[in-house]
């Protein structure tokens, strides 16, 4: 087939598929419609690592062609070249061909997951970056481990996926993740970027117990103002609350004293004790209302928690799983409502939203099957879905069952009759049984000394 022609074949063959999905009865284009969504991601998966090779091949022939120079100069223009063939701008230009030569070069499973269709850019970028301080040796093993079996990521959301890298990067090499984590928190700022409709986005970068705190104030101010009848959103609070502070020049005492705020982290008791060895290396996972949790170096999860409890902001609480795989034991209630001691545990072993793909903090306890078919009110049956995600499942034809009890695996049967597996994240590892530390922090006092 003529090159110059192939690119236009392979559009109309895209523009027949849908044609022919247009042409089918009502009965029969759901399931098509979603094969066909399927397809063409999995398409452009692969299109992404065909451009990956051949951003790669470009620089490889490039430098070849101007050996006679010096070394800097012999791939000038390359990224740029790379960014005017994909129709961007020279900065996404060198991201693409940098990321091009890690794929090539050292991650060959994350290269061959892009080629099978399963693995986007955006996550080979995340692994990439998320690896960068390693040594080849534990990079390629984190690659390995994450994208040599296809079952290993199924179902999982972009925020778990970049968790769970930098989880590994920092249990390989903690001294660089420490490292690379107290020069991040010297680079915190904030930014401005514009929105449509004369709106502007406007965000902070901070270290992650300081964002996590701020983050959970705000939720909790909305929350009590919608609990005492405030018609705006949830996200319209927030923005205003924060909005009060910063322009209006609110502090603390002006406004009565701070509502304390939980934050919780999950971590074994390897990694609480700092036993020699890998487990000991194993990072804490920190949360809080309204927030998913998020990895944080071992390191750093011990001087939290010492400092909370040093100052008798801290209480530790054990819950006990089994030594051999880390699942938490199971709970069960006769009430219809989930209580408040079986709500937690349903958000420690999940993390984020049940649903697969969706990374959303958990806001709702939902029961597997409901209780009008029987189910009970019990941790095998108990999911924490976020409230979209929870609405949605409450559609007609919409099924969810445990098909693996132990580990609480499920599956989710859509409309269209197509399944998909939800797999809930692992626990830190166990020596005989795992900490979750809690502690209820006066948010000033932890954010001064945070920074």
């Amino acid at each position: 087939m003529d090159s110059a022609t192939a690119p236009h074949d392979l559009i109309a063959r895209v523009r027949e598929r849908v044609r022919d999905l247009e042409s089918l009865e009502p009965g029969e284009r759901d399931v098509s419609a979603v094969d066909l969504i399927d397809e063409m991601e999995s398409l452009k998966n692969a299109a992404a690592a065909a451009q990956a090779r051949a951003s790669h091949l470009l620089k490889q022939s490039r430098v070849a062609e101007r050996a006679h120079l010096p070394a800097p100069m012999r791939d000038r223009g390359v990224a740029t070249e790379v960014a005017l063939a994909r129709r961007e701008s020279p900065h996404r230009g060198s991201i693409h061909l940098g990321l091009a030569g890690v794929l090539v070069r050292e991650l060959p499973h994350t290269l061959a997951a892009m080629e099978a269709g399963r693995c986007s850019e955006w996550r080979a970028i995340q692994i990439a970056q998320g690896t960068a301080c390693l040594s080849l040796e534990d990079r390629q093993q984190i690659d390995a481990e994450l994208m040599a079996d296809p079952t290993t990521t199924e179902g999982w959301g972009e925020r778990r996926f970049r968790a769970e890298v930098d989880r590994r990067a920092y249990t390989a090499d903690p001294s660089a993740a420490l490292a690379r984590h107290r020069k991040a928190a010297g680079e915190r700022h904030t930014s401005l970027r514009p929105a449509p409709d004369g709106m502007v986005r406007f965000s902070a970068l901070l270290p992650l117990s300081v964002g996590v705190s701020v983050h959970a104030t705000l939720g909790r101010a909305a929350d009590e103002a919608r609990a005492a009848g405030d018609e705006r959103t949830r996200g319209q609070v927030m923005a205003d609350v924060f909005t009060a502070r910063v322009l209006h020049g609110r502090t603390d005492d002006d406004e009565g004293p701070v509502t304390p705020v939980a934050v919780q982290v999950t971590l074994s008791d390897a990694t609480l004790l700092n036993l020699a060895g890998k487990l000991g290396d194993e990072p804490g996972w920190v949360s809080a209302p309204g927030v998913a949790p998020i990895p944080l170096p071992a390191d750093l999860v011990r001087d939290l928690i010492a400092r909370a409890q040093a100052d008798g902001e801290a209480t530790l609480r054990r819950l006990y799983v089994r030594p051999e795989d880390g699942q938490l034991v199971a709970m069960e209630s006769a009430s219809r409502c989930f209580p408040a001691g079986l709500a937690a545990f349903l958000t420690v072993r999940a993390r984020s939203c049940r649903t697969p793909g969706c990374d959303a903090p958990i806001r709702h306890r939902d029961h597997v099957v409901p209780v009008a078919r029987g189910g009970p009110t019990s941790a095998s049956n108990g999911q924490g879905l976020c409230e979209g995600c929870n609405q949605a499942k409450e559609a007609e034809d919409f099924r969810t069952w445990v098909v693996d009890a132990e580990l609480h695996d499920l599956v989710l049967e859509t409309p269209s009759g197509h399944r998909y597996r939800c797999v809930i994240p692992k626990l830190p590892p166990p020596q005989e049984h795992s900490f979750v530390a809690h502690f209820d922090e006066n948010l000033t006092r932890l954010l001064r000394r945070s920074a």
